[in-house]
């Protein structure tokens, strides 16, 4: 064999192992990261599953349920009867919108204690972006705020 011919052979062999190896990161990469979402009743209903996947959990945090320790939150999730407790310990503190009655996401993975594990927290008020009594509504699509105010006006041009 010819020295050129043994360097496109190298070049060759060395390119499918880097593609390899890309193609191996990328697959374990997703693996990783993929999520299921699923409701708290679908949780319980899962069996032996749940203790394997990663998971994505949603309810309302239980009033007086937050108990925090250090980094830690301990805290009680309900969707209609069903509650689930929940363990975050995540790198970062949860979200100010994290308090009692709030819609909270938790994401992590379920222990064979009964314990949700959170690694990360989203929580979301529904009073902080709920319309306020009074407040002007927004303007309705495809019409500037004083169209929308003059809309119910008597017919007096703008």
């Amino acid at each position: 064999m010819s020295s050129e011919a043994s360097k496109y052979l190298k070049f060759g062999s060395v390119t499918v192992l880097i593609m390899l190896s890309l193609g191996y990161l990328a697959y374990t990469g997703v693996q990783d990261s993929k999520s299921y979402y699923v409701t708290i009743k679908e949780l319980n209903g899962m069996g032996n599953d749940a203790y394997s996947k990663r998971l994505r959990v949603a309810g309302n945090v239980v009033p007086g349920s937050i108990k925090r320790s250090g980094t830690r939150v301990d805290f009680m999730l309900k969707e209609n009867e069903l509650t689930l407790p929940v363990s975050y310990t995540g790198t970062e503190a949860p979200p100010d919108t994290f308090k009692d009655d709030s819609q909270a996401l938790a994401d992590g993975s379920f222990g064979h204690d009964g314990v949700f594990h959170a690694k990360g927290l989203q929580a979301k008020c529904a009073s902080k972006y709920a319309t306020q009594p009074g407040a002007t509504p927004a303007a309705e699509p495809g019409k500037s705020m004083s169209e929308n105010r003059n809309s119910g006006s008597s017919g007096m041009a703008n």
